[in-house]
C-alpha cells in the first residue's frame, strides 16, 4: 500500500469522478420529486453504486460464453493463433 501523500492532480481526479455521480444521483432524487439533503443523497448513491456493481458482474456473466459456444470460442481463438 503506498502511503505517500496525495498529489493535487489525484485528488482533482477523484473529486471530478465523485461529484460527477454525486450530481447525477442528486438530479435524479429530485426529478422524482424528492428534496434531499446531502447525507441522503450519499446513501441513496452507496445503494445505487452497489446495484450498478451488481448489475456489471451480471453483465459480464452473460455474456461470457457457456455450453458449445465456449467452446467455439476456443477453437476460433485456436485458429487465429495458427
Amino acid at each position: 500500500m503506498n502511503n505517500k501523500p496525495l498529489t493535487p492532480e489525484e485528488v482533482t481526479a477523484a473529486s471530478k469522478q465523485f461529484f460527477e455521480l454525486f450530481s447525477i444521483v442528486k438530479e435524479d432524487l429530485y426529478n422524482q420529486g424528492l428534496e434531499c439533503k446531502a447525507e441522503d443523497v450519499l446513501k441513496s448513491m452507496e445503494q445505487i453504486c452497489g446495484l450498478a456493481q451488481k448489475l456489471r458482474v451480471q453483465k459480464e456473466i452473460e455474456s461470457q460464453p457457456f455450453g458449445f459456444n465456449k467452446k467455439q470460442n476456443e477453437e476460433q481463438i485456436e485458429k487465429n493463433f495458427e
